[in-house]
């Protein structure tokens, strides 16, 4: 009987030494040669085959354990194939986590303000860590796919930085821009001026393109707005200067000159009246803002101080005395 006693005790010690240790290793950091590991799960995998794919990526973590841990914590069919980096103090428990959220490793693409939709095609096919699934696809091929609606690509992607796992397809970031620009379009357009000379949400992105590429001035922007919605309500010609080189293509060396004002292309706004017919470039929100709640001014026109700020002027002859004032001190 007493020997009976002893051999139950030491099962149970033994018992509580396996489960101690275990505990004990599933919350101790894994120790690791280098301070990141990359490391990914392929799709269809079981805990098993996980376990074994991320030893071999270079993780020293026990696949055994590590998979009596996925199993006992009842998360062995929660893990999530994706690619993944371990970094320095992550635990085999962390790691788990990890898995099971689906904390992929990100990487990030940035898309500038006021870009074309030519240089955000250059941005995402210059990002490393994309599939560029677009490479061979043509700009109509893109909008076919996204917005088959939309006659140009031009304008409809919103210019932000976008987190991604590497490998992800490339398509699927021009998706979220697109999403994500119509979604701040509509929510700009239901907060608009009734009275705006807009006759739908694209015009209004129009404009916001418009005012984008005019000043870099964000507290300008209203102002901006201001003036070309005058114009459009009394006729005028917007002549904007922006709207003409985007209408000369590569023509454009960097100055515009005479003969450019004076040679037609639909984007040449001191020839044709209205708006251009698409955007000129990738509006961020305090454009699409200002465009749908301009500043409610008399001015009519607007001129460089030369500082990064505009002299607004109701009228002409006060606009001349602008120029000639600005551009002097211009010339000194």
């Amino acid at each position: 009987m007493a020997l009976i006693k002893k051999l139950v005790v030491t099962v149970v010690v033994a018992s509580v030494a396996v489960v101690g240790g275990f505990a004990w290793w599933a919350r101790t950091p894994i120790t690791t040669a280098e301070p990141v590991i990359e490391f990914a799960v392929a799709p269809g995998t079981g805990v098993a085959g996980a376990a074994q794919q991320i030893v071999k990526a270079g993780v020293p973590v026990n696949p055994f354990l590590f998979a009596m841990l996925a199993r006992i914590s009842g998360k062995a069919s929660r893990i999530k194939a994706g690619s993944y980096e371990l970094k320095p103090n992550t635990t085999p428990r962390g790691l788990l986590t990890q898995l099971v959220r689906g904390e992929f490793a990100q990487e990030a693409v940035t898309i500038i303000e006021g870009w074309t939709f030519h240089q955000m095609r250059q941005a995402m096919a210059s990002a490393p860590n994309l599939k560029h699934e677009t490479a061979q696809m043509t700009d109509k091929d893109i909008l076919a796919t996204i917005a088959p609606d939309f006659k140009s690509p031009e304008g409809l992607f919103f210019p932000d930085t976008y987190l991604f796992a590497k490998n992800s397809s490339d398509m699927a970031i021009f998706k979220r821009a697109h999403e994500a620009m119509m979604e701040r379009l509509k929510a700009a357009w239901e907060k608009r001026d009734p009275n705006l000379p807009y006759a739908n949400p694209y015009e209004a992105l129009i404009m916001a393109s418009i005012v984008e590429k005019e000043t870099g001035q964000k507290s300008e922007r209203p102002m901006i707005a201001g003036v070309f919605v005058n114009r459009l309500r009394t006729g005028m010609l917007l002549q904007t200067d922006p709207t003409v080189i985007y209408g000369m293509g590569d023509k454009y060396e960097g100055k515009i000159r005479k003969k450019d004002l004076e040679t037609d292309t639909p984007y040449n706004t001191y020839m044709r009246a209205g708006l251009p017919p698409t955007p000129i470039a990738l509006p961020g929100v305090q454009s699409l803002q200002a465009a749908l709640a301009p500043a409610r001014t008399e001015a009519l026109y607007f001129v460089s101080r030369g500082d990064g700020t505009s002299k607004f002027s109701e009228n002409l002859t006060d606009h001349n005395k602008a120029v000639n004032k600005f551009q002097k001190q211009a010339g000194k």
